[in-house]
């Protein structure tokens, strides 16, 4: 892909669930483009890896904000609101949103799980040529529809990450909560994995605690516990998330009423699913609605 192509006729925006990042939490997808500002915040249920290959970008995170240029990527938990507020006319990034049963799959130092999950950014300026090369093919791989191909591109992704943190690295955060896990060994993280995989291919369904710690042969309890120092937060708060990522783009893209997005977001109730989005939006989905509307009219 040529790079000369990224000039832009006009400023970009881009629109939360206008793709399938936040309507398809458990897709692993990956991004080759210029990067559009976001008028709004959004969340999705991904961690995400963005390098930047020219140009600059601003982020407003959770509790900071940062500027990446050219030859830097970061590392973040998407769960938290982000903005991705300013970026230059000659700006060029690529990227992926990866789902927690890949994010699981990785062989990170536990302080590093801890703090993404309790929104802090990882930074590295150590990058080359390599990465400009590499995300360009895990991109064109993951579209060719040869699952051998697409395969690859998640395994190669998986060791660049991972030796991002062998390497010099910044953590971007006033706040880094390091203290909200202890080890996570090879048991726990496996169990992890697969309570993610299951959540992902089950979240739209009525299912509990029980029957998510059943597939890791743990009882509820411990199961929950390992869950939390793993990742920061609580089984049924990780399953929460994605329903209301899902809703954020119906809410956004289709004309259903509020009752009927609560319901196919895997919802019991309107009381609960307006009681959860006020939680992470700040506001109620009847409004998130209406924001939106008024941003992209």
């Amino acid at each position: 892909m040529n790079l000369s192509k990224s000039k832009i006729e006009e400023k970009a925006v881009y629109q939360p669930g206008a793709s399938s990042i936040e309507g398809w939490p458990t897709t692993l997808q990956f991004f080759y483009a210029h990067p559009p500002v976001m008028l709004m915040p959004h969340w999705h249920a991904q961690v995400e890896v963005n390098y930047v290959m020219s140009g600059s970008v601003h982020y407003r995170m959770g509790d900071h904000t940062f500027r990446m240029s050219a030859g830097q990527m970061c590392l973040f938990w998407g769960g938290q609101p982000h903005q991705m507020d300013e970026s230059s006319d000659d700006s060029f990034y690529a990227g992926a949103h990866l789902p927690l049963f890949h994010f699981f799959r990785m062989r990170l130092p536990p302080a590093v799980s801890a703090m993404l999950m309790g929104g802090a950014t990882m930074l590295t300026e150590v990058t080359g040529k390599a990465d400009d090369e590499n995300f360009a093919r895990w991109q064109d791989y993951a579209k060719s529809g040869d699952t051998a191909k697409a395969e690859n591109a998640v395994q190669e992704l998986i060791l660049r990450v991972e030796r991002m943190f062998m390497e010099p690295y910044d953590v971007i955060s006033p706040a880094s909560p390091a203290s909200k896990t202890t080890s996570q060994d090879n048991a726990a993280s496996v169990a992890v994995a697969r309570m993610c995989d299951f959540i992902a291919a089950n979240f739209l369904e009525d299912i509990d605690a029980t029957d998510i710690a059943r597939v890791a042969n743990l009882h509820p309890k411990y199961a929950m516990n390992v869950f939390r120092k793993s990742t920061g937060m609580t089984l049924m708060k990780y399953l929460t998330l994605l329903r209301l990522s899902r809703a954020q783009a119906m809410l956004v893209n289709g004309q259903d009423n509020i009752l009927s997005i609560a319901m196919e977001s895997g919802f019991g109730s309107v009381s609960a699913f307006n009681k959860a989005f006020r939680q992470i939006a700040g506001i109620p989905p009847s409004g998130f609605r209406r924001g939106s509307s008024a941003y992209f009219q």
